[in-house]
């Protein structure tokens, strides 16, 4: 009777746990805008293979923040604020690389250079 009970009480307790992690919703859904931008841009050819490895290393390295700052189980403002500054930095390169004169249209590993008359 005991181990049914206490196995209800660990049922109903899981999904209170998962609730218990701190939420950044705003964070994970720009962090996944951003990989969606890099995806584009690999597909368009705006983007090398190259650009585009170095990219998700920095949305790795977003991910590493976010998973520090989660860790006690607590995001602060300060951490919150890295986080975006880190987000910030990234979009920037995104955006950098996605508009530089260095593509792969034929998707081949090669730069294609657009020859400007």
């Amino acid at each position: 009777m005991k181990t049914s009970r206490l196995a209800a009480g660990l049922v109903l307790a899981l999904p209170l746990l998962a609730l218990a992690q701190p939420a950044t919703p705003g964070v994970d859904q720009r962090q996944l805008n951003q990989e969606q931008r890099v995806e584009r841009g690999v597909a368009s050819g705006s983007l090398t293979a190259r650009e585009a490895s170095r990219l998700e290393r920095g949305q790795q390295h977003v991910a590493n923040v976010e998973n520090r700052a989660r860790a006690d189980g607590v995001v602060t403002a300060r951490e919150r604020a890295r986080l975006h500054q880190a987000q910030d930095v990234q979009s920037a390169r995104i955006a950098r690389q996605k508009h530089d004169r260095q593509h792969d249209f034929n998707h081949n590993g090669r730069v294609d250079r657009v020859h400007r008359r």
